[in-house]
């Protein structure tokens, strides 16, 4: 019974050690539930039914307490993130002022994606259909989803 104890104490601490010290689900958290899945197992090979259902239920009492501490504790909350994030990563083009009809400049190459400039504004734009060069006067043609697709502006 000592050995089925010290497997369940040692994958408790593997479990711990991996949650708060060791980022990520690797090694530790692998050998932790193999310790506590190897005691069980020992319970029931060596002891039979009754007692391996009571290390079992034991095991998953003692690992949902360890787990509400552990995720009460202070340095739980010292890694955990405080502040919300309100923005997004990337603008709509309706919420930058990008419309269908609006002229600008390429700023890059369009090959086939590139930057452009219209008024003041800044964006990454599309080519609709060719490769368009640096500082030519661009137009949006259409919108679609986040992707401002332009073409060139023919000048006669």
């Amino acid at each position: 019974m000592g050995l089925i104890i010290t497997l369940i104490v040692i994958g408790l601490l593997l479990l711990i050690a991996e949650m708060i010290v060791i980022p990520g689900f690797g090694i530790a958290g692998i050998l932790g539930l193999a310790s506590i899945i190897g005691a069980i197992v020992l319970a029931f090979t060596q002891f039979g039914t009754i007692t391996g259902f009571i290390v079992l239920f034991g095991a998953l009492v003692v690992c949902g307490i360890l787990i509400y501490f552990v995720l009460r504790s202070k340095t739980w909350r010292k890694i955990t993130l405080k502040k919300s994030i309100e923005d997004k990563a990337t603008k709509s083009p309706s919420e930058q002022g990008i419309t269908v009809g609006m002229e600008g400049v390429s700023l890059t190459r369009l090959n086939p994606t590139g930057n452009g400039r219209f008024g003041d504004i800044t964006v990454e734009v599309r080519s609709a259909q060719e490769l368009i060069p640096p500082k030519t006067p661009i137009k949006v043609v259409y919108i679609e989803g986040l992707s401002i697709f332009v073409s060139r502006i023919e000048i006669n």
